[in-house]
């Protein structure tokens, strides 16, 4: 299994909107590192669900239950989106603060390439952050 980090802002499509859907794609994605990034993920992979620009923080995880297919929002039929569904919210805070006040976290894409919007995870920065944010890894 791998893990992964996904972004959106929350005034746009929130974890919560994506929680009361159950599964839903992750499309729009317009990057030929994420859109890679997109296309290695693999049935049961896990992923954060990142409230960005306004929030700064993890709000739940989902796993991919669909992997790479065309984005039905590009009519070039260039791009790629992945079918997530919601596994649980993240109660605790964690937030990019928090997440950079963590010296293991240092290597983490969320900080070394922020405007990034779909990311691995190592499993060990993935066992660190599911531990701050008080869920099982």
């Amino acid at each position: 299994m791998a893990y992964w980090l996904v972004k959106d802002e929350p005034e746009s499509w929130s974890y919560q909107k994506h929680a009361a859907e159950g599964v839903a794609s992750w499309d729009g994605v317009r990057n030929h590192q994420a859109a890679a990034n997109l296309k290695a993920m693999k049935v049961g992979d896990r992923a954060f669900f990142y409230h960005s620009v306004t929030e700064k923080r993890l709000a739940g995880v989902l796993e991919v239950v669909r992997t790479a297919y065309p984005d039905p929002t590009d009519r070039e039929k260039k791009w790629v989106a992945v079918d997530f569904k919601a596994v649980m919210p993240i109660e605790k805070s964690v937030t990019l603060a928090d997440i950079k006040a963590e010296p293991r976290l240092k290597n983490l894409k969320l900080i070394r390439q922020s405007r990034l919007s779909v990311m691995p995870v190592s499993p060990e920065d993935w066992k660190l952050l599911c531990k701050m944010a008080g869920i099982a890894a």
